[in-house]
C-alpha cells in the first residue's frame, strides 16, 4: 500500500505540466481555510448554484480543473473572486479519470486544510447542516482527532421523465428532483481499501436492472483533512493511506457521517451521456453513460411508490443513510 501511496504521488507530480492556470488566486488563501476541490467539463449550467451553495456552506477558497470545456465553464469560473483555476486539455482518462490533476493540486494547495472533493452536480449535506456551517463541522473532527468524513451518494429524480422538467441555469436542482430512493442498497467492504462499497438506489433500478453489480459506487469520503502524503485512488471512493477509509464503526456503534445528494438525473442527463459516450474517456469505456445513453431513450421514470420526498438531514438519518453519532 505504501508503494501504491507512492505511484500515485509520483503520478500526480509527472501530470503537473498538464494544468495550464487560468486564473491563479491561491495567493488569497488563509491559514485554516475550507477548500474545494473538483474536476469538471462543460458544467457551467450548473455552476451558479453550485457555487452559493458552498458558499452558503462556509467554503473559504475553490480549486478547479476545467477538462477543456466548450461551453465557457472555465472563463465564467476564472470571473469569480474566490476561485482558482487551471486549464487541462489532456486525456481526462489517461490523469487516472482526472485523480492525477486533483491529488496534485491537493498536494500543493491543500496540505493542513480541510477539502471537499465534489463533482459539480454533488451536494453535501451533514448532520445539523440547517444550523451550523461546515466549519463547525471541521473544528469538531479536529477535537475528536478524525482526519476523514464519510457520506453516502444519494441519487436525487424527478417524479416524472427527467426531459419533462428542464433544468435552467443558477437554478436549485432539488426544486426539480425532490425524490430519492430508502433503501435498495446493497453493502460490501473492500479487503485491500478496507473502504465500504454501496450500489444501489434508483440508477441500478432503471440502468442495470439485469447487471446490478455493474451499478455506480455510491460510497464516497469527500472532506479530508488533507496531507500532501495523501492521494485519492478511486474517485473519491478511497484514499491512501487506507486508515483515512476507515469512516465507520465496526464495534455496534455509529461514527458520524453525512450525504452527497446527487443531481445528475435532471433533463441535462441526456446531453452529458451522449457526450461522453462518444469521448470515451470514463471508467470502463464509459460504460455507464452507455447505460444511460440507452435507457433514457425509453424515457423512464425513476419514481415509484417506495420513492421518499427529501425534506431535511433529520430525515435521512431516521431512514438510516447518515448519523450524527455522538454529535450534539
Amino acid at each position: 500500500m505504501r508503494l501504491r501511496r507512492k505511484r500515485r504521488l509520483v503520478r500526480c507530480l509527472l501530470k503537473r505540466h498538464q494544468l495550464q492556470p487560468i486564473s491563479d488566486k491561491t495567493s488569497d488563501i488563509q491559514r485554516g481555510d475550507i477548500l474545494l476541490m473538483s474536476v469538471l467539463r462543460n458544467e457551467k449550467i450548473r455552476l451558479p448554484y453550485f457555487l452559493e451553495y458552498y458558499r452558503k456552506l462556509g467554503v473559504d477558497h475553490f480549486l478547479f480543473v476545467d477538462n477543456d470545456s466548450a461551453d465557457g465553464s472555465g472563463d465564467y469560473l476564472a470571473s469569480q473572486p474566490d476561485t482558482s483555476v487551471w486549464r487541462a486539455k489532456a486525456s481526462y482518462k489517461k490523469a487516472s479519470f482526472g485523480l492525477d490533476w486533483s491529488n496534485c493540486l491537493l498536494r500543493e494547495y491543500a496540505h493542513g486544510h480541510w477539502v471537499l472533493t465534489v463533482d459539480p452536480d454533488e451536494f453535501f449535506i451533514y448532520p445539523f447542516c440547517d444550523t451550523r456551517p461546515v466549519r463547525a463541522l471541521t473544528d469538531w473532527l479536529d477535537g475528536c482527532a478524525v482526519r476523514s468524513f464519510g457520506t453516502m451518494l444519494i441519487d436525487m429524480y424527478p417524479q416524472g421523465p427527467v426531459d419533462q422538467y428542464p433544468y435552467s441555469e443558477g437554478q436549485d436542482p432539488f426544486e426539480i428532483a425532490r425524490w430519492f430512493d430508502a433503501g435498495n442498497y446493497m453493502i460490501t467492504k473492500n479487503p485491500d481499501y478496507k473502504n465500504l462499497w454501496i450500489q444501489g438506489g434508483p440508477r441500478a433500478r432503471v440502468f442495470f436492472r439485469d447487471n446490478p453489480g455493474k451499478a455506480p459506487a455510491l460510497n464516497k469520503i469527500p472532506l479530508v483533512k488533507w496531507d500532501r502524503r495523501y492521494v485519492y485512488v478511486s474517485s473519491t471512493h478511497s484514499l491512501l493511506p487506507r486508515g483515512l477509509n476507515q469512516v465507520y464503526d465496526e464495534w455496534g456503534g455509529e461514527k458520524t457521517s453525512g450525504a452527497l445528494l446527487h443531481a445528475k438525473l435532471i433533463s441535462t442527463l441526456g446531453e452529458k451521456a451522449r457526450e461522453e459516450m462518444q469521448r470515451g474517456q470514463h471508467y470502463r469505456r464509459s460504460g455507464e453513460y452507455r447505460a444511460y445513453a440507452e435507457g433514457l431513450d425509453e424515457k423512464p421514470v425513476f419514481w415509484c411508490d417506495q420513492s421518499e420526498k427529501y425534506i431535511n438531514w433529520r430525515q435521512l438519518e431516521i431512514l438510516g443513510l447518515m448519523s450524527k453519532g455522538n454529535w450534539a
